[in-house]
């Protein structure tokens, strides 16, 4: 983030898709047997308002390598975009990162 952008609170978006083993979620029907979306929410959350970052790259990395902690995730892709409006015509920048558990 340029120096401008950092005097002001930014709004940021994050995107979130994992991947994961689905069936017996699926024939369930039970959250026992899904992914925690709301500790995904969570994680973004608490990186997003965490201390701050110069790079895009960084803040989806955390969330990315975070998001894998959870049970079930056995992939991510995570994007996260701002808009500040010294960026106007462009809607957005933005960055997306993908991991996978090890």
């Amino acid at each position: 983030m340029r120096p401008a952008e950092r005097e002001h609170a930014q709004e940021f978006r994050v995107d979130l898709e994992v991947e994961t083993q689905l069936a017996n979620a699926g024939r369930s029907d039970r959250l026992a047997d899904t992914v925690d979306y709301t500790r995904l929410r969570a994680i973004a959350k608490e990186v997003i308002e965490g201390p701050p970052r110069r790079l895009l790259e960084s803040l989806a990395a955390e969330i990315a390598e975070r998001s894998l902690e959870v049970a079930r995730v056995h992939s991510v892709s995570v994007r996260v975009s701002k808009r500040p409006a010294s960026m106007q015509p462009i809607e957005s920048a933005a960055v997306r990162i993908n991991r996978t558990r090890a």
